[in-house]
């Protein structure tokens, strides 16, 4: 039995080619507002966020972050947060 190598080889050139497009693509949109990066929430900013009892419906509530509660760098649902008016939730999106 006779094994076969085959070596697929890419130039530089369209490495970078293509490289280049997916950033061109990715241009312009903001990686921050999606709330799942600590190092993107300060307190002071305005958010919107997805109270424990809206879970199911995702229904967001506004409002200017306080305190910054969850303390891993990244969280898949959002990081958690508490509001000046004391409600506590997920960061779905940063509005600045």
């Amino acid at each position: 039995m006779k094994v076969s190598e085959s070596l697929f080889v890419i130039s530089p050139d369209l490495f970078y080619q293509s490289r280049d497009e997916a950033h061109k693509k990715n241009k312009g949109k903001s990686k921050m507002s999606d709330g799942t990066k600590r190092a993107d929430i300060l307190p002071g900013l305005k958010v919107s966020i997805v109270l424990k009892q809206d879970q199911r419906t995702g229904r967001l509530t506004e409002g200017i972050v306080r305190d910054i509660l969850t303390k891993s760098v990244t969280h898949p649902h959002g990081i958690k947060v508490r509001l000046e008016n004391n409600l506590v939730g997920r960061v779905k999106t940063i509005h600045g």
